[in-house]
C-alpha cells in the first residue's frame, strides 16, 4: 500500500525516529535508533515505511554484531540461508554472509580476483545488479552493515527502478510492459583461453529464471523496471539484435543519474534496501588501494516477481521456490 507524506511523517513521529532524505528519487538516512536496542513495533512499521518510500535507507554508528545483525533483520521477515559462504562467512551464524567471501572465487577457478572481475564486467554497466537476480524468487531486501571500510573509496550506489520505469514515455511503457527476459547466472562472462575452470562452473551450476520486463511491487503497487546489466541475458520472442538495442535502452535509463543515489560508508553504517525496485553498484574504486573492506550481509526471503498481466516469473533452469 502506498503511503502519503503525511502518513509517512505521523509514522516518524510516532517511532520517535527522523527520515531524512538524501536524494530527488532515492536514499534516505535515519537517525533517532538503536538498531542493537529493542525495537517496538512502530519504529518497525516506520522503517518499513521509509524502505517502501526511498528504496534504501542508511543508518550510521550502529553497534551491530552478527547476532544483532540477524534479530533486527528477523523483524522485517525471514532471513535467506546459503548454503554455500566462504572462509570469511561468520560458521555460528548461518544468516549472515561477509563479502569479503567474493575474494575467493577467482583463486578456486585459477585466477587472480582482479582478473576474474574483468572477465565478468567487461562492459561499463556490467556491475548493476539485484542480488540473486537469477532466482526465481529473489530477496526482498538487503540489509549490509560495513565493519571496516577504507578511509576514501569504497562507496555503494543504488537506483531505483519504480523511478526509471515512470520517467519513460508512455508509448516506451506500454511496450515494456508485456515482456519477458531471462536472467542468467554468469551472464557475458568472457571466458579464458584454453580450459577456463570458471565457465564449466557455470555450465554446471546453470541458473536462470524468466522474469518480467516490468514487475508490480507487492506492497507499493508500483511498477519497477525489472532490469539489470548483471544477469539479463535476452529479451523473450525478440530478435538478439532487438534485445540488445532495447535492453542498452533500458539499461542507460535504470542507472541515469538523477534516479541514484551514492552512499559514503564508515564502520558501524548499516544500508536496509528494497532488493525488488532497486540495483545497486559494488565500489570498484578501491581494489588497488590495499585497504581493508568488512561488510556483513543479510538478506530476506523474497516473493515471485508478478507482472503487469498478472503472470509470475517462471524458472528455466536449477532454482525453486524457497529453496537455497
Amino acid at each position: 500500500m502506498t503511503r502519503d507524506r503525511a502518513g509517512a511523517d505521523g509514522a516518524e513521529r510516532a517511532a520517535g525516529i527522523e527520515v531524512h532524505p538524501v536524494a530527488g528519487h532515492i536514499g534516505a538516512e535515519i537517525t533517532g535508533v538503536d538498531l542493537a536496542g529493542d525495537l517496538g513495533d512502530a519504529v518497525v512499521a516506520a522503517i518499513r515505511a521509509a524502505v517502501l518510500r526511498w528504496k534504501v535507507v542508511f543508518f550510521r554508528g550502529q553497534r551491530l554484531d552478527h547476532a544483532g545483525h540477524v534479530a533486527f533483520a528477523r523483524r522485517f521477515g525471514e532471513p535467506v540461508v546459503l548454503r554455500k559462504r566462504g572462509s570469511a562467512s561468520p560458521a555460528d551464524f548461518p544468516e549472515v554472509e561477509t563479502t569479503a567471501d567474493r575474494l575467493e572465487l577467482g583463486g578456486k577457478f585459477g585466477m587472480e580476483h582482479d582478473e576474474w572481475l574483468r572477465r565478468r564486467r567487461h562492459t561499463l554497466l556490467r556491475g548493476w545488479h539485484c542480488d540473486h537476480g537469477a532466482r526465481v524468487d529473489p530477496p526482498a531486501v538487503t540489509i549490509l552493515r560495513a565493519e571496516t571500510v577504507p578511509p576514501y573509496g569504497g562507496d555503494t550506489t543504488w537506483s531505483n527502478l519504480a523511478a526509471a520505469y515512470a520517467g519513460l514515455s508512455g508509448p516506451v511503457r506500454e511496450f515494456v510492459d508485456g515482456l519477458r527476459a531471462e536472467h542468467r547466472l554468469g551472464v557475458g562472462y568472457q571466458p579464458r583461453p584454453g580450459d577456463d575452470a570458471y565457465l564449466r562452473h557455470l555450465l554446471d551450476h546453470q541458473v536462470a529464471s524468466l522474469h518480467p520486463l516490468v514487475r508490480v511491487h507487492p506492497e507499493t503497487g508500483e511498477r519497477v523496471l525489472y532490469v539489470n546489466s548483471y544477469y539479463v541475458e535476452q529479451i523473450a520472442d525478440l530478435s538478439r539484435a532487438e534485445s540488445s538495442a532495447v535492453l542498452e535502452m533500458l539499461l542507460e535509463q535504470a542507472v541515469r543519474p538523477e534516479y541514484t543515489v551514492r552512499f559514503r560508508w564508515e564502520p558501524g553504517s548499516v544500508a536496509f534496501w528494497d532488493n525488488r525496485a532497486t540495483i545497486h553498484l559494488a565500489p570498484s574504486d578501491n581494489a588497488h588501494l590495499d585497504f581493508p573492506r568488512t561488510m556483513h550481509r543479510v538478506m530476506l526471503t523474497g516473493d515471485v516477481p508478478v507482472g503487469v498481466d498478472g503472470k509470475p516469473s517462471e524458472p528455466v533452469v536449477g532454482t525453486e521456490v524457497g529453496r537455497w
